[in-house]
């Protein structure tokens, strides 16, 4: 059974429709076929069974599923986490692009798996850019070659998506910094399957100031460089709705040695290198659940049968399908383009991705189980999982709700609207745009001046709607380029129709809601 995009698609969209020149195209689909390969044969069928078994902390060890340390090291041995990483250090040196086209089957194939990459990748990304030379020789290339895994320690108890609660201190020591305090939701924060994991931990040194900008960013090893145990350990395991074979780690940092990473009190900037990262990779998890959803769902319309045939010659069910098919393919679009982008470009389109394709993800895992009907809702086709698995989307990295205030304070009202209506207007330029996609653009443009010159509580409760908005609208744009290809492949010519005449019309709603605004939402009476 396929378990994620066809990659000669995904190797046409980045070439034909994205423009993607980093090397031919026949190279960039022999590495997605390869990507393809070890998600389909190695990791998918370690999903359902790690699902079940889930990770356990025994004795303060995490035990992982089993075949879960054999997949490591064989992904890690193929050159997949450092497929974008500097050469000089034992990457491959390819485009980052490709690489996030590269771990959607990944996604695809098992996301709890896939966590444990991702998050390495990023902790790469950070050093890359603000590690010391130093720090850069011998922190990059262990974790490059997957002989140590990284993570991102931002959460604690009494500071959530508002770091500047954070409590976690950092003491100047003769061995550098000693860190002590609490991390939780901690991603693979502790587990067997490398020799060493590298956490990126903020923390506040004795002289901080008070509020965000007093954090600090430190490097703390799982094992310190003469091979003795740090002062980190796992004190317990959160109890999941989905994703079981990824741990979330309660994290305990008592005196451990750390070192600085960037200056002093800049912590939270630095790490943003690490979040935006994170970010495209959870916007391409949803595109992900969203097209092993539809895999599995379109697999089992062609053989249940119901009303003298299988449901999939239904005109409901086939909605449903081409639904779950059109969303992962605009969300393919958006996340790559995004990924692809100028910096001003990128910077605004990040925070939709994320929040849009995850949402997409969710809808199309949703409707995945509604396909399978009763057998759907019981967890032997494997429907449920997607779901479960895609809930946390959403939820991490930045709530979806914290990207659309992001997106309307930075993309609106810092920059007084000028990324955002450079959008509008070359989308608006597009030679041979359909009427649908000009009125959205008109009504995005309406929207974003109603918001930028709102309030702070009005501009934050029309947000969302925003959001949805500029996502719809920048799939869409780029679906245009697919319905205008003659050689677009069938499917996704289908998918780009689908998405252009029956998805786009949402957007729509979100300009209404944005025009006609409810004061309950904005209002300070208690929701009674």
């Amino acid at each position: 059974m396929a378990i994620s995009a066809p990659p000669a698609e995904t190797a046409w969209l980045l070439h034909a429709i994205l423009g993607f020149d980093a090397m031919p195209q026949a190279d960039t689909l022999a590495v997605l076929e390869e990507a393809t390969n070890v998600a389909e044969g190695i990791l998918a069928p370690l999903d359902w069974p790690g699902d079940r078994h889930g990770s356990r902390l025994e004795n303060g060890h995490v035990v992982s599923p089993p075949g879960f340390a054999d997949a490591f090291r064989a992904y890690a041995e193929g050159g997949w986490i450092g497929i974008a990483a500097d050469p000089g250090h034992g990457g491959q040196g390819l485009s980052h692009v490709l690489a996030l086209a590269a771990f959607e089957p990944v996604s695809s194939a098992n996301m709890a798996f896939g966590l444990c990459p991702m998050l390495t990748q990023d902790a790469i990304a950070l050093i890359s850019t603000h590690g010391t030379p130093d720090q850069q020789a011998r922190l990059m290339a262990p974790m490059i070659s997957g002989d140590w895994t990284g993570t991102m320690c931002l959460t604690e108890p009494q500071s959530g998506s508002d770091l500047s609660g954070v409590r976690t201190r950092a003491v100047p020591t003769a061995a550098g910094y000693a860190i002590t305090g609490e991390k939780i939701y901690i991603t693979w924060g502790e587990h067997a399957l490398a020799s060493n994991i590298l956490h990126m931990v903020l923390a506040r040194l004795p002289d901080a100031p008070a509020g965000s900008a007093g954090i600090s960013l430190f490097a703390v090893p799982k094992f310190n460089a003469d091979g003795s145990r740090n002062g980190v350990s796992c004190v317990s395991l959160e109890h999941k709705l989905g994703i079981h074979a990824s741990p979330t780690c309660v994290m305990a940092f008592e005196n451990a040695v750390g070192e600085l990473v960037g200056p002093a009190h800049r912590g939270l900037p630095c790490m943003f290198a690490m979040m935006n990262a994170a970010r495209l990779g959870v916007a391409m998890q949803g595109v992900a659940v969203a097209e092993r959803a539809f895999r599995r769902a379109a697999d089992f319309s062609r053989v249940r049968i119901q009303g003298g045939g299988p449901i999939g010659d239904h005109p409901d069910v086939r909605r449903m399908l081409w639904t779950m098919r059109a969303l992962a393919l605009g969300g393919r679009l958006l996340t790559l383009y995004a990924a692809g982008a100028d910096d001003a470009r990128a910077q605004l389109l990040i925070p939709v991705a994320k929040a849009w394709c995850t949402d997409a993800g969710l809808e199309a895992a949703s409707l995945g189980i509604q396909v399978h009907g009763g057998m759907g809702f019981v967890e032997e086709t494997g429907a449920a999982q997607h779901l479960r698995d895609a809930r946390i989307l959403p939820i991490y990295e930045g709530t979806n709700g914290i990207q659309a205030i992001t997106l309307v304070r930075r993309g609106l009202q810092r920059d007084q609207g000028a990324a955002v209506a450079a959008l509008l207007a070359e989308i608006r330029a597009t030679p041979g745009l359909p009427p649908a996609v000009v009125a959205t653009a008109a009504r995005a443009e309406q929207a974003a001046a109603t918001l930028r010159t709102a309030d702070t509580r009005q501009s934050e409760a029309g947000a969302h709607a925003f959001l949805q908005l500029m996502g719809l609208l920048t799939a869409a744009w780029l679906c245009v380029r697919v319905a205008a290809d003659p050689a677009a492949p069938p499917n996704a010519l289908a998918a780009a129709d689908m998405f252009l005449t029956q998805i786009l019309p949402r957007a729509g709603a979100h300009a209404d809601t944005i025009a006609t605004p409810c004061s309950a939402i904005s209002a300070l009476e208690e929701i009674a």
